[in-house]
């Protein structure tokens, strides 16, 4: 039997690049991996042929139910993988029908209004510890930030948004997964019958307005996605920049008025070292010979975005035209790019801007990052600096 590199282990996650470079020393561009224990995929770690296979929707379809067959149901990869009527994990009809909804409610978006509400919580959220010198960036900014923005283009009230948060934590530590579940579909079940009776210009209302209509359910499933695509890499992208603004000279000058800007750190990280770094599952329909490795059918076939955008082979082109795969592509690519690229960096520049002495309160190897196939995540980010007076907003 072939080996696999477990892609859950704590030594991945500790310095994953050079197991990708292993792996492609190794296997080439396509990689026998395991997600978990005891669930198999093929991770892919060439770059044109990721392109290739994200732009084939007909011989790699992201329809996951027949894999799930094959999986046992309390399996703590099914959350993330699992079917759902959403754009995420259907093909042709179906998805063409999901995408369009999304693409309308997400194109609604007014990104003055949002950069004013990113903003708005930023101040409410700095204060809470500018004054005590110290803090963790994650549990305490960009976690919270990034459900905050999101709930505002949903049209989210606080009190509901609560409830989803608390539900959507659950689902991501995989404790109690039926209940978490049920209660964020409770939650949003009342957001949708609100948004029915009064229609706002809002994500949510839209998707509810839509023409073809779509039905409670399918709302409910898209809402979810949204909240699962857009928080954890929304996240650990401000994380991960704000790291690397501090710990690189090329980018620690601008937290005092001097080097590159955070909108070249965001790129940065994108390119080199993203937050969904192995994400874009297929499910190929029938064995498939590609690169002389078969691909067995109905198995998922994974995209290493961190992989291929660091390709030796494509090496440096993506400097100036960003033509990284960190947004995806495809007819799956990230339909939210602009608002989420707002909120990651408006999140930045108003952490810094307030805070322009901050830096890490211990030293970046002692730095841990979360275990886990597919994101590139820290567990924590903390930081000090000069206790400052409390914001006016």
């Amino acid at each position: 039997m072939q080996d696999r590199v477990a892609l859950y282990s704590a030594e991945f996650a500790a310095d994953p690049h050079r197991v990708y470079r292993e792996m492609r020393s190794e296997y080439g561009g396509l990689a026998p991996v395991e997600l978990i224990p005891g669930v198999p995929a093929t991770l892919v770690l060439d770059y044109r042929l990721a392109l290739s296979i994200l732009n084939d929707p007909e011989r790699f379809p992201a329809d996951p139910r027949e894999w799930q067959k094959t999986v046992p149901a309390d399996s703590p990869i099914l959350p993330l993988l699992q079917w759902r009527p959403n754009a995420l994990r259907t093909s042709g009809v179906e998805h063409s029908r999901y995408r369009a909804a999304n693409t309308l409610a997400i194109s609604g978006v007014d990104l003055n209004a949002l950069h004013t509400e990113v903003r708005r919580h930023a101040v409410t959220l700095v204060n809470t510890f500018c004054e005590g010198g110290s803090a963790d960036l994650l549990a305490q900014y960009a976690r919270p930030l990034v459900f905050a923005a999101i709930n505002a283009q949903i049209g989210c009230s606080e009190e509901i948004g609560a409830r989803v948060g608390a539900a959507f934590a659950a689902l991501m530590e995989n404790t109690g997964s039926e209940q978490s579940e049920a209660m964020m579909a409770a939650a949003l079940t009342e957001l949708i019958a609100a948004k029915r009776a009064e229609p706002a210009n809002d994500i949510a209302s839209r998707l509810v307005t839509h023409t073809p209509a779509l039905t409670d359910v399918e709302i409910i499933h898209q809402l979810v996605t949204l909240y699962g695509a857009g928080s954890e890499p929304q996240t650990n992208l401000i994380i991960n920049t704000l790291l690397l603004m501090m710990t690189d000279d090329r980018f620690a000058g601008s937290l005092l008025g001097g080097g590159l800007s955070s909108a070249d750190a965001i790129e940065e990280v994108l390119r080199t070292d993203p937050p969904f770094a192995n994400h874009c599952v297929t499910y190929p329909k029938q064995p498939i010979l590609l690169n002389d490795v078969w691909l067995p059918a109905h198995q998922p076939v994974v995209i290493s975005m961190a992989a291929c955008n660091n390709d030796p082979a494509v090496g440096g082109q993506f400097v100036d035209n960003r033509s990284h795969l960190s947004w995806g592509a495809g007819p799956h690519a990230c339909p939210a790019r602009n608002s989420a690229t707002l909120v990651v960096k408006e999140a930045i520049d108003q952490i810094l801007d307030a805070l322009p002495e901050i830096e890490l309160a211990i030293p970046p190897e002692s730095l841990r990052w979360r275990p886990g196939a597919t994101h590139r995540s820290l567990e924590s980010l903390p930081v000090m600096f000069p206790p400052s007076p409390p914001l006016q907003w």
